[in-house]
């Protein structure tokens, strides 16, 4: 490996803004060499069955938000397997950003099944458009964008599902929403 160091993605982390490009390339180089990635979980086993089909098992598709801190596959009440779900990921698992894949999903790989997964302390519920506008400097893309944040958890997955549900392009007979709470891991259905 040359001199490539290991690496302590913790501490690059809590750098946070304060990464220079030294370390941002490190950062980089570490997943071109994954071997050099101390503590990287064994995978070998994920595919030992044979190659995992592209329609899913359990013709479920999953959309959720794109925070590091959820894992899917790791929802207790929810056991899913690498091959059970499409797992579609967005800043807030907002239902409107995920229309374009949930189509794909359901018309070309057969699922028939949507859960909408928020989770608490999601970093989508502490801003609004027009600070993120301000933030981004204007202009007309930026005025027209909608960066869809919330304030209340529940009420963003009710908007979600029933925004599923209305959708002329989904099939949306079976459409659920779900908070799940990132302290204690427990996935709560919310009634819509």
């Amino acid at each position: 490996m040359g001199n490539l160091r290991m690496l302590d993605l913790d501490k690059i982390a809590l750098a946070g803004a304060a990464l220079d490009n030294g370390a941002l390339d490190s950062i980089e180089a570490a997943f071109a060499h994954p071997s050099a990635v101390p503590n990287k979980p064994d995978t070998s086993d994920l595919y030992e069955s044979g190659p995992v089909p592209h329609p899913t098992r359990k013709k479920l598709a999953v959309v959720t938000c794109m925070d590091a801190r959820i894992d899917p596959l790791a929802f207790a009440q929810l056991p899913l397997e690498v091959g059970d779900a499409h797992i579609i990921r967005n800043a807030g698992g907002r239902a409107a950003d995920a229309v374009r894949s949930l189509i794909a999903s359901q018309r070309l790989l057969g699922t028939r099944i949507i859960y909408v997964i928020h989770h608490t302390d999601c970093g989508m519920a502490s801003f609004r458009d027009e600070e993120l506008r301000r933030i981004l400097g204007g202009g007309a893309m930026v005025e027209t964008m909608a960066f869809l944040p919330f304030c209340n958890y529940q009420q963003a997955v009710i908007d979600d599902v029933q925004f599923l549900r209305d959708h002329p392009l989904i099939m949306s007979e079976r459409v659920r929403g779900y908070i799940y709470d990132v302290v204690t891991g427990s996935l709560t259905e919310v009634k819509v």
